[in-house]
């Protein structure tokens, strides 16, 4: 049963990755997906960080549809650290990780059907941190953030959520050892563990849920470790 038939799908960073997955599961079930990228495809080209090209995105999305349903919030923000990152670089990373899912929510905004849902994807990271990630933790920070205040401003027009992937494979690969148990659940994830959440967020079963940060990161986050624990050790 196509679950999802004929809803009309908005991705950033669509074209490889977490996105390209969501981009597939969602034409699986039946919805006519938009994709906006970088990288060079057969789909909308472009760097979001423009807000040119953010309005002209939208200008070609409405003109085939006057309805949209789904939009997510995926395209991925460079990652540079305090000692090398450039405040234009930071600049950047805000633009596409902050600042387009602020105007494409608010280019579509009165454009949504019944039940609209926004699903912006943040990260783990939007609560611990690597050292050398200044920008895109800052992103991700940001689009956490942006989504329980997009959900109030939307509040019974459009649901908002976000989610935040923890250590996910791209290329599906099976971790074993100190790898995979780092993660309660046993192993690291991959594009489907998000993908099967976005469309989750996006169906009528998840009515009552707006506002709402879901972290998706096999416990990793949840895990406490000492020195010592689990054969740990903090070297100086």
């Amino acid at each position: 049963m196509n679950t999802f038939e004929n809803k009309v799908v908005v991705i950033t960073g669509g074209a490889n990755g977490i996105g390209k997955c969501i981009a597939e599961e969602f034409r699986k079930n039946g919805a006519v997906v938009y994709i906006i990228d970088k990288a060079e495809g057969n789909h909308y080209v472009g760097d979001i960080a423009d807000k040119s090209t953010l309005e002209a995105f939208a200008k070609s999305v409405l003109s085939q549809h006057d309805k949209v349903d789904y939009l997510i919030n995926n395209a991925l923000p460079v990652m540079k650290g305090i000692d090398d990152c450039t405040y234009e670089e930071f600049q950047y990373a805000m633009a596409v990780g902050v600042t387009a899912p602020f105007y494409l929510s608010k280019l579509f905004a009165s454009h949504f059907n019944e039940d609209g849902s926004i699903i912006n994807i943040s990260s783990s990271r939007d609560r611990m941190s690597q050292p050398q990630t200044e920008s895109y933790t800052a992103a991700k920070g940001g689009i956490a953030a942006l989504t329980h205040a997009l959900a109030v401003s939307l509040a019974g027009k459009v649901r908002v959520n976000s989610i935040s992937p923890g250590w996910i494979d791209i290329a599906y690969t099976v971790y074993k050892g100190a790898d995979a148990v780092q993660q309660p659940a046993g192993r690291v994830g991959n594009p489907l563990d998000i993908a099967n959440m976005v469309l989750f967020l996006c169906s009528d079963k998840a009515g009552f849920i707006t506002g709402e940060n879901i972290c998706i990161d096999g416990g990793m986050t949840k895990q406490m470790i000492y020195h010592g624990d689990n054969g740990w050790n903090l070297t100086e």
